[in-house]
C-alpha cells in the first residue's frame, strides 16, 4: 500500500538561543510485507510460576509465567515449547494451571494482574481459549479442582471465593458479597472427600468452611495475627493434617485447623513461604519453596533442611507422582530447575523457555553469528549471555558483574566489548575477538570494572611576580572517585569513548582506563549517546548537547517543541542526527538548525532508531507496538513487520534481523536483505 502526506509547512522556535525548524516529510511511500514470523531464542530462564501435570502422564508438563505465555513439555521438562499467550498485553501472571482429572483434553489456567485477571479455559489441550465470562476481571490468586468431584472447581479472588459445579461454565459466589473479612484470598485447599468443606487462606488469616460457603469461621489459633496465608496443604489420607504457610512462618494442624502451630527450622527474617507441596509417595515428605529458596521435611515437619542457595525464590514445586527422586521448581529469573535426587542438586531445565528481559543487545561486527544479550531484573541469574551460533544456544557470562543489571553493551574497534550497568562500566576480558571467546566459556570470560573519574578542576592561586602578586590558574588533578551511577548508554566505536549516565556524561581517550566528565550544563540523567569521531551528541530525556571537540565542551541544540520525550539519538554515515521521541522519529544534517519529521508512521512513540550499514536505512521499533519498520533515508521509502512481540530495539546479524525484547528475550527475525518497494 502507498501512503502520501500533506506537505506540512515548517514552523521556528528558539531554544538557549538556536533556531530549529521542523518540516514534516511530504510523498512518505510504504510497503507492508508479508514475513516469516519471529522466532524467540533465549537466553533460557526467566520467571516461571508455577508447574502442573496431566494426571496420569507426569512427563506431560504445562508451564505458567508472568507475561501471559504458556508453555508444554512432553519430556518431563527436559525441554519446553511455547503453547499459547493467553492475553494480548504481557502482564498477566498465570500462577494456576489444572488440568481436569475427567478429560485431559480440558485445561483450566487462572491469572492475575495487580486489579483484574480472569480464568482461561481450553478444550483442545491448549490450542485455542475461551475466558469465563463469570470471572471476568477477577483477580484470581487461587485456584483448584475437587479430589472427589472434578466437576467442582473453586477460584479465590481478590474479592471472595467462587464455586463451580459445572466445570467452570458458571460461578457462584460462596463468600459474603463484600465481606470485611473473606477478600484477598491467596490460597485454597479443600477436603479429598468432601467438597463442602473449605479452606481459604487470605491475605489476613485463614477461614473455613463446612456448609459449602453458607457459613464461614476464622481458624487462627496458634497462628500469629495478620499473617497472610500462601498456601494450604492437606494430607489426603489425613485430612485433619494441614500444613499452612504465612509470612509469620510455617504452621501444622493435626485437628482440621482446630489449632495449629508453628513449625520452627524455617528463618522467618525475609522470607516467605510461596508454596507448600507433599511427596504424593511419601506424605511425611513436605517441600517449602520459599524466597529464600527451597526447604524439605521428612519427618513430617518436626525439622526442615534447606536443600538450595538462599538466593533462589521458588514459586512451585512439583513431585514426579512416579519417581519421588524427580523435582522441579519454578523460579524467578532462573526458570525451571530440575533434581534427579530429590531435592538435593538441582540443574537449570530451560531448553525453549525464556521469560527474559533484554535490555541491551550487541552483534559482534566482526562475526554476526556472535551475539551479546544484557539482561535487567535477573540479579545473579541474568548479566550478560552469549551466542556464537545466532541464538541458537546461549552461555551466561556474569562473573565480575555481581548480579548488575545491564542497560547498554557497545564494542570497541578492536573487538572489546563493554557493559554499561546499573552500577558502573565493565569490560570483558578476554575481548570478544580473542581466541577464547570464539567458543565462549563462562569459567573463561570475566568482566572487570573500569570506573575510575580522574578530572582535572581549575584553581586558581595567587602568586608573585615580579614583586606583584597575581592570579594564575592551573589545571590540577581532582580527587579520583569510583563511577557508581547507572551507565544508560556507551558509544565505544572510537578513539574517544563516550558513556551517559546518572551523573552526566563522561569520556575516555585510554580505553576505559580512565574517565572524565559529569554533568553538563549542570544536569546529570543522560540516556542516548552517539560518536563519530570528535563529533559527539548525548541526549536527555528534554535535551540534546553536541560536541565537536571530542566531548571537552558541549552546547545545546535546538529541538522541536512538539518533543516531550527523547528515547534514542545516533548518527549516520552522513553525519546526519537521528532521534527518536514519544513524538515519532527525527532527523537534523545541520546539527538542529533545522529538523525533519517522519510523521506518517503508523506509531509514533518510538522507542529505538539504529543504523543498518550494509542496507544503508533506518530501524525503528515501539515497545507499545509489535510493528517495525526500516526507513531509505534517500527515497524515504519504509518497510514493516509485523513482529508479534514488543521491541526494546531492532539490530541487524549477518542476513537476519534480531531484537530484543520486554519479556521474550532475544528475538530472531526475517531476512535482512529485503528491498523497501518506492
Amino acid at each position: 500500500m502507498n501512503r502520501r502526506s500533506k506537505f506540512v509547512p515548517g514552523f521556528c522556535l528558539r531554544r538557549r538561543r538556536v533556531a530549529a525548524a521542523l518540516l514534516a516529510l511530504a510523498c512518505f511511500c510504504a510497503e507492508v510485507y508479508s514475513q516469516p514470523a519471529w522466532i524467540a531464542t533465549g537466553p533460557p530462564g526467566g520467571d516461571a510460576r508455577v508447574i502442573s501435570s496431566v494426571p496420569g502422564q507426569p512427563s506431560h508438563l504445562y508451564l505458567g509465567t508472568t507475561a501471559s505465555w504458556i508453555y508444554e513439555s512432553l519430556d518431563g521438562g527436559t525441554s519446553w515449547k511455547r503453547l499459547s499467550k493467553l492475553d494480548g498485553d504481557d502482564d498477566l501472571v498465570l500462577d494456576h494451571i489444572v488440568v481436569d482429572a475427567a478429560d485431559s483434553n480440558t485445561i483450566y489456567v487462572a491469572g492475575w494482574r495487580r486489579s483484574d485477571g480472569g480464568l482461561w479455559v481450553s478444550h483442545d489441550r491448549g490450542q485455542t481459549w475461551n475466558e469465563s465470562a463469570d470471572l471476568h476481571g477477577q483477580s484470581i490468586r487461587s485456584f483448584l479442582q475437587a479430589p472427589s468431584d472434578p466437576k467442582i472447581l473453586f477460584a479465590g479472588t481478590l474479592s471472595g471465593v467462587f464455586r463451580s459445579s459445572d466445570s467452570g461454565a458458571t460461578w457462584t459466589r460462596i463468600s459474603e458479597q463484600g465481606s470485611r473479612e473473606i477478600h484477598e484470598v491467596e490460597s485454597l485447599a479443600v477436603d479429598p472427600a468432601d467438597p463442602d468443606v473449605v479452606y481459604a487462606g487470605t491475605w489476613h488469616l485463614p477461614w473455613k468452611t463446612t456448609d459449602g460457603g453458607k457459613t464461614w469461621n476464622n481458624i487462627k489459633q496458634g497462628i500469629i495475627d495478620d499473617s497472610d496465608v500462601f498456601s494450604i496443604i492437606l494430607d489426603p489420607d489425613k485430612p485433619k493434617t494441614i500444613f499452612l504457610s504465612a509470612c509469620s512462618g510455617i504452621y501444622k494442624s493435626e485437628s482440621a485447623g482446630a489449632k495449629f502451630r508453628k513449625i520452627e527450622g524455617i528463618p522467618s527474617t525475609a522470607r516467605r513461604t510461596r508454596v507448600l507441596k507433599q511427596d504424593p509417595a511419601d506424605h511425611q515428605v513436605v517441600y517449602a519453596g520459599t524466597t529464600e529458596g527451597l526447604y524439605k521435611t521428612t519427618d513430617g515437619g518436626k525439622t526442615f533442611s534447606r536443600m538450595t542457595s538462599p538466593d533462589l525464590i521458588v514459586n512451585d514445586v512439583f513431585i514426579d507422582p512416579n519417581d519421588s527422586n524427580r523435582v522441579l521448581l519454578a523460579t524467578d529469573r532462573g526458570g525451571v530447575l530440575i533434581s534427579s535426587d530429590a531435592g538435593k542438586t538441582f540443574a537449570a531445565s530451560n531448553d525453549g523457555f525464556s521469560e527474559r528481559k533484554v535490555a541491551a543487545l550487541l552483534v559482534d561486527r566482526n562475526n554476526p553469528s556472535h551475539l551479546f544479550a544484557g539482561v535487567v531484573n535477573d540479579k545473579n541469574f541474568g548479566g550478560v549471555f552469549v551466542s556464537t551460533d545466532q541464538g541458537k544456544s546461549w552461555e551466561q557470562v556474569a562473573t565480575g558483574l555481581d548480579g548488575r543489571d545491564v542497560f547498554t553493551l557497545s564494542q570497541s574497534k578492536d573487538g572489546t566489548v563493554m557493559a554499561g550497568t546499573g552500577h558502573g562500566i565493565f569490560i570483558l576480558d578476554p575481548p570478544a575477538n580473542a581466541d577464547s571467546a570464539a567458543a565462549p566459556a563462562g569459567s573463561t570470560l570475566t568482566w572487570e570494572p573500569r570506573n575510575l573519574i580522574a578530572n582535572t578542576i581549575t584553581k586558581v592561586t595567587t602568586e608573585t611576580v615580579r614583586r606583584t602578586k597575581v592570579n594564575v590558574e592551573k589545571q590540577v588533578k581532582a580527587p579520583q572517585v569510583q563511577l557508581d551511577s547507572r551507565v544508560n548508554a556507551l558509544d565505544v566505536s572510537g578513539d574517544i569513548w563516550l558513556a551517559a549516565s546518572s551523573l552526566g556524561l563522561l569520556t575516555s581517550r585510554d580505553q576505559g582506563a580512565s574517565w572524565q566528565g559529569g554533568p553538563v550544563l549542570g544536569v546529570g540523567d543522560y540516556i542516548s549517546v552517539a560518536s563519530r569521531g570528535e563529533v559527539m551528541a548525548a541526549a536527555r530525556r528534554n535535551g540534546v548537547v553536541v560536541s565537536r571537540d571530542g566531548g571537552s565542551s558541549w552546547w545545546p541544540i535546538g529541538l522541536p517543541t512538539m518533543i516531550t520525550q527523547i528515547r534514542r539519538i545516533f548518527y549516520d554515515p552522513t553525519d546526519t542526527l537521528w532521534l527518536a521521541a514519544r513524538e515519532g522519529v527525527f532527523f537534523s544534517k545541520d546539527d538542529g538548525k533545522t529538523w525533519l519529521w517522519i510523521g506518517r508512521l503508523p506509531f509514533r512513540d518510538v522507542d529505538d532508531v539504529s543504523y543498518d550499514t550494509a542496507q544503508h536505512r533506518v530501524l525503528v521499533s515501539s515497545r507499545n507496538s509489535d510493528e517495525v519498520f526500516s526507513i531509505e533515508p534517500k527515497s524515504m521509502t519504509w518497510k514493516q513487520w509485523h513482529s508479534g512481540f514488543r521491541m526494546e530495539l531492532i539490530r541487524v546479524a549477518g542476513d537476519r534481523l534480531v531484537a530484543a525484547s520486554l519479556d521474550d528475550g532475544v528475538l530472531i527475525g526475517p531476512a535482512a536483505t529485503v528491498e523497501a518497494k518506492e
